[in-house]
């Protein structure tokens, strides 16, 4: 387990490494292990190189709302399959499912024709919309609401609660495990979401932080070192959340496979 925890943390070391090198130092052929000297400047520097506190703040709003819608239809969709009876609701999860065997390539051009003609081009709804949906997390907070006996919910029907007040009063709070997984998870997701943020917008305002990072590539070459200071910057949100939920994660995808 130290073989291979090391083994994880070789990139992150080398990103930290890089980030202090010169670009000499950073492209030299046998690589350079520990620079001659750290650069620490270049932290500052990539704030100047491009506009990072907007990326920033794109990326934050970007993540937070789409996490937050994200999570409230996955705990909807998952009760209903889960817990109600209704016609059809086996084939129609199967269906929802089967999504998951598509390559979400294969979206991007109805996505991006869809937001297209209802205007919101060059936009962070543009970007949100797409993406409000995870299957992926309804069918993990399904596994959980099945987990739980079916007697809790007979004994709140009997006391006269609906099934909102059920979902809301009862499940909630037994799944939170699972609930914080899927923050987590989307989260992460959201973040370093590349592909669809690209292709949607073009205004320099509007780029998330994955987005403003690729952009350091050019012509001329890739800057190395701030883009190593740049990324390390921002896997800390990611990292703190991590850190500060990790017991939650650790139970959410260890309980995901079970069912009562």
């Amino acid at each position: 387990m130290i073989i291979a925890g090391l083994l994880c943390l070789t990139p992150f070391i080398w990103m930290i490494i890089t980030s202090l090198k010169t670009q000499g130092e950073s492209i030299q052929t046998p690589p350079t292990i520990i620079p001659e000297l750290f650069r620490f400047e270049n932290y500052p520097n990539i704030l100047d190189e491009i506009p990072f506190a907007t990326f920033y703040i794109n990326s934050m709003l970007v993540t937070f709302s789409t996490v937050i819608l994200q999570t409230l239809i996955a705990c909807l969709a998952a009760y209903s399959f889960a817990r109600l009876i209704f016609k059809g609701r086996d084939f129609i999860f199967i269906l929802c499912v089967s999504i998951l065997m598509v390559p979400g390539q294969a979206f991007l051009i109805p996505q991006f024709l869809i937001i297209q003609k209802i205007g919101l081009l060059n936009s962070i709804p543009g970007v949100i919309l797409p993406t409000i949906f995870s299957i992926y997390a309804t069918f993990l907070l399904r596994q959980f609401f099945m987990s739980i006996p079916k007697e809790m919910e007979e004994a709140a029907l009997i006391d006269g609660y609906n099934h909102f007040q059920i979902f809301w009063k009862i499940m909630l709070p037994l799944v939170k495990p699972g609930i914080i997984a899927c923050i987590i998870i989307n989260g992460l997701w959201s973040w370093n979401n590349l592909m669809w943020p690209m292709i949607v917008n073009t205004s320099t305002d509007k780029l998330t932080l994955p987005v403003g990072l690729a952009s350091l590539s050019g012509r001329a070459g890739v800057e190395y070192p701030l883009l190593m200071a740049g990324a390390l910057m921002a896997i800390l949100p990611m990292l703190m959340l991590f850190v500060v939920f990790q017991k939650y994660f650790i139970q959410g995808i260890a309980n995901a496979g079970v069912k009562g």
